[in-house]
């Protein structure tokens, strides 16, 4: 069994590497704190210019990564406030009251925030990018280590993102964000690694940091295979930005309207009671714009805003009551491989509006045609950084030409210095391999392209 007491277990990894007792900042819990750590980091900020669904998009009100992590985030921590007031028997052993009703909202909005911290540029098509380089090039990379071509030729964002937090963001020592194990146990959203077996479709750390996960899951009890109970709440509100939210950008960009939704769902989902009061809500209130002087353009966007407010609704409600049903059973470490909101009663309502972005927003050119041009790009500059990372560490000539020596100084200083530390004793393929995935993990949008401009011309003049 596990014990809400370890899984929300508040010490540090650095206080205790040290033997020292953190300081307890007045006002605040310790898990509180975690949050605006966060908040405040360069990669939260960076997530601004990268891609949610549509690329480089010049419209505002169309989300990006760092819209989208604020509203799971707000969403988690709108949960977590119900669980503890309104759920508060799941929570079993927890005896301080203020410390759990403040501590459970707080650890589901820092996992919220942070758990799309390490997606690459491009949103889901970078992934597939950097996977398909280290695919095409592997002979070449790994050619000494084949066995360590698995953790990039299955690059994830999930696995960067543990690994950003704990290890990439330096101050002076090697802890990264230096997270509580709470956290850090509940931001791992799939327990395996390398592979998924028992049914988890993707790992969840690499090679590069079992070490860290093997310390969060013994002082939190959770184990391979075994997820944090509240990781599955940080996944449903995910799930719920995701459907209901990328829907809304949908409509906004223009490539469907408000009425296109409803009479999708209708069709679809018909016999669903969920989604047919959800369609009912907002038939209702669109026939209130009516009344309205509005313009169509004006109705389109209001009745779409009441929409999202219904749909939100009906599926956190969902949640909430799901995970309270469930708790017992993700407590006791039966394996789930289910998400809340699937099992749940809005589980049709949520898979048919993801089935509705997929063909209305997804496929359409404009986004396909800007997915081409990134992984082009990701590829070309994965190419380009190659030149300044292979043979670096054993100053073979490539690495120390002058167009090697300039590219690998555009590189993260704090990512070189984690390359170059003499304590790292993983294989010479995987630093090198692991470089140039940190590399491009690390940027945005804009940037990746305004590099690939500056690079090029020097690129090809090198190569001839």
């Amino acid at each position: 069994m596990l014990s809400w007491i370890e899984l929300l277990a508040d010490g540090r990894r650095k206080d205790k590497a040290s033997g020292s007792v953190s300081v307890k900042n007045v006002g605040r819990y310790e898990i509180e704190r975690d949050f605006d750590r966060i908040l405040f980091a360069a990669p939260t900020r960076r997530l601004a210019d990268k891609t949610q669904v549509y690329p480089l998009d010049k419209n505002d009100s169309v989300r990006n990564r760092l819209t989208h992590s604020h509203e799971v985030s707000a969403l988690a921590r709108s949960i977590g406030l119900r669980l503890v007031y309104e759920r508060r028997d799941i929570f079993v052993g927890v005896e301080d009251e203020a410390f759990l009703q403040r501590s459970v909202p707080a650890l589901l909005a820092a996992i919220g925030l942070v758990h799309d911290l390490g997606n690459p540029p491009f949103g889901h098509q970078g992934e597939y990018s950097i996977q398909e380089w280290f695919k095409d090039n592997e002979k070449l990379v790994f050619s000494e280590c084949p066995e360590d071509a698995h953790d990039f030729v299955n690059f994830d964002g999930n696995a960067q993102t543990v690994r950003l937090v704990t290890r990439l963001q330096l101050l002076n020592d090697s802890y990264g964000l230096n997270l509580t194990y709470a956290t850090l146990g509940a931001l791992i959203k799939y327990p395996v690694e390398r592979g998924a077996p028992d049914g988890w479709k993707k790992q969840g750390f690499f090679k590069s940091e079992r070490e860290i996960i093997e310390e969060v899951w013994k002082v939190t009890g959770l184990e391979l295979g075994v997820r944090h109970p509240l990781t599955y709440v940080m996944e449903a509100c995910d799930d719920i930005a995701y459907s209901v939210l990328d829907a809304e950008d949908t409509v906004k960009k223009g490539l469907a309207s408000y009425y296109d939704l409803i009479r999708y769902l209708e069709k679809s989902c018909s016999d669903d009671p969920v989604t047919v009061k959800v369609v009912s809500q907002s038939r209702s209130k669109s026939k209130e714009f009516e009344e309205e002087s509005l313009s169509p353009q004006e109705l389109n966007d209001c009745s779409m805003q009441m929409f999202r407010v219904y749909a939100i609704t009906a599926m956190v409600n969902a949640v909430v009551d799901k995970f309270s049903e469930l708790a017992d059973l993700y407590i006791a470490r039966e394996p789930s491989y289910a998400g809340v909101i699937s099992v749940s009663e809005a589980g049709r309502l949520c898979k048919a509006l993801k089935k509705f972005d997929f063909s209305y927003g997804f496929r359409h050119k404009s986004v396909l045609e800007l997915e081409l041009r990134g992984n082009n790009y990701i590829k070309e500059i994965m190419d380009m950084l190659w030149v300044g990372i292979h043979g670096r560490l054993t100053e073979s000539y490539d690495s120390q030409s002058p167009f090697g020596k300039y590219v690998y100084s555009r590189i993260s200083e704090n990512y070189r210095r984690v390359f170059e530390d003499g304590n790292n004793l993983l294989s010479t393929p995987y630093k090198e391999a692991q470089l140039l995935a940190d590399s491009i993990s690390g940027m945005t949008d804009s940037y990746l392209v305004s590099l690939h401009t500056e690079l090029i011309g020097f690129y090809e003049r090198h190569c001839s």
